[in-house]
């Protein structure tokens, strides 16, 4: 690993001409006022020609001294300006897709915000050879080198705090970059926080069952039956059961989670554009509405999988569009000519798109769970690590991570209670909060996967929290 480091940094000091004023976004479209702190879009080159997209937002407190602090949306093949413009940016994309308004939650108000589009291949991001095939390994690797590069560019923030920070499958992205940036002594970590992350597939799938039932989804017969061949001396295995009742009762769970309707983001919200199938032709189009990333282990899905694979293979163009998410306001947004002109981003790369059906249909996954990238995390003994979950979300629920998080067996600190927060109302219950040594668990009442977007005084609340070290 040091000697890829050293050559790609010898290769970079020899070869970049990327000067940091080049990237400085000067006026940006879509509102009222400029802003007062400035920010920056352009390109992180890493490793076999793969160029990242960033755009780095400074703190509107104190940018010299405050944290950097990196954010990674999921996927994976999900872009991180859906995090930047929908959740906990400074400006947020309003629905007629050309108008920007400001974020009075936003958490560069805190901290300096990098938003990095990884891997290559989402969002404005690319790769010379436009080869798209990537895994958990090799992300890790450029993500690792994208900071590296960031690092060089911006070296007066080299010195400054920085947390690692992401939501979904960030909860693969965020602890695998962890494990790299914690042995490089250049890169001043001080800790990681997830939102509801994919932190163990099997975790996942088990508590999402109990979630369903629990959530008035299943019914007495089915939840009898899933006791009955999923089950045995007080042991559930949804997640890689070989009884074919067990599997064809997982299955009809799985049609009522994925297919009935409901907004897997979030329980209890609309389905905005109204309920599609999972993989649906519109105008000619193949459009795939699974990220793949709960029950990859189960022969249902499997089958799925390969049909949905087949069927891509026979179409032209295929997008990836999240169930129950509207993207075109930030599409239109970001394809706007004028908007790719202010963010530096070149003429010959594609339009913008949430995710990309190319990067997540060939996108190897390697880890199935995190345990030992937060173990080794834990032992150092001197990061701050949350793991924080909306608790009506079904695509990572809060029951799967907080199993995940007790798993680890670290010392509690602070039994389980609720926290709270303060808005125009008064004094609220944010959620509940379960503190140990080094590591909180943390969940967000009433939220679903997005907690930024669907709760963001609580959101900001807990960001504030987490990064001046105050308790929640």
């Amino acid at each position: 690993m040091q000697l890829v480091v050293l050559c790609y940094f010898l290769s970079s000091l020899l070869g970049s001409d990327a000067a940091p004023a080049d990237d400085e976004v000067t006026f940006l479209p879509g509102l009222q006022k400029q802003p007062s702190f400035r920010h920056y879009s352009g390109y992180l080159s890493v490793a076999d020609g793969k160029h990242l997209h960033y755009w780095f937002v400074e703190s509107q407190n104190d940018p010299a001294s405050d944290p950097v602090v990196l954010w990674l949306n999921g996927g994976p093949g999900c872009s991180s300006l859906d995090g930047l413009l929908t959740e906990h940016g400074p400006f947020l994309i309003q629905d007629d897709g050309v108008t920007l308004q400001y974020n009075p939650y936003s958490w560069n108000k805190l901290v300096n915000m990098l938003y990095l589009e990884s891997p290559a291949g989402v969002g404005f991001s690319y790769s010379d050879d436009k080869n798209y095939v990537t895994n958990d390994t090799e992300v890790s690797m450029n993500n690792f080198l994208a900071l590296r590069e960031f690092f060089r560019l911006f070296p007066e923030f080299s010195k400054n705090d920085l947390f690692l920070t992401g939501e979904s499958y960030g909860g693969i992205y965020i602890p695998t970059l962890a494990e790299r940036v914690m042995e490089d002594a250049t890169l001043n970590l001080q800790g990681i926080a997830v939102g509801n992350g994919m932190s163990s597939y099997e975790m996942n799938d088990n508590s999402l069952v109990f979630f369903a039932y629990y959530h008035g989804l299943l019914g007495t017969g089915l939840w009898s039956r899933l006791q009955t061949f999923c089950c045995s001396d007080g042991t559930c295995n949804f997640y890689n059961n070989l009884d074919q009742n067990c599997s064809a009762s997982v299955s009809e769970v799985q049609d009522i989670v994925y297919s009935s309707g409901l907004n897997i983001y979030n329980l209890y919200s609309p389905c905005p554009g109204g309920v599609k199938h999972r993989v649906s032709v519109e105008r000619g189009d193949l459009v795939i509405r699974d990220l793949g990333n709960s029950f990859i282990n189960h022969q249902w899905t499997q089958l799925w999988n390969q049909k949905f694979r087949a069927l891509a293979s026979r179409h032209l163009s295929v997008r990836l569009d999240p169930p129950c998410t509207n993207s075109t306001p930030s599409s239109l947004y970001l394809n706007s000519p004028f908007v790719r002109a202010a963010l530096h981003i070149p003429p010959e790369v594609p339009d913008w798109v949430i995710c990309s059906a190319e990067v997540n249909l060939n996108y190897g996954r390697l880890y199935l769970d995190v345990r030992k990238q937060y173990l080794k995390l834990l032992s150092a003994l001197k990061y701050q690590v949350l793991v924080y979950n909306g608790d009506v979300d079904m695509a990572c629920n809060f029951m799967g991570d907080e199993w995940f998080v007790e798993s680890l067996q670290q010392q509690v600190m602070v039994q389980r209670r609720p926290w709270f927060y303060n808005d125009e109302d008064g004094r609220q219950v944010g959620g509940f909060v379960k503190e140990f040594e080094n590591i909180t668990f943390l969940t967000v009442k009433g939220s679903g996967h997005m907690v930024p977007s669907d709760k963001p005084i609580a959101a900001f609340a807990m960001f504030t929290s987490f990064i001046k070290r105050q308790p929640y």
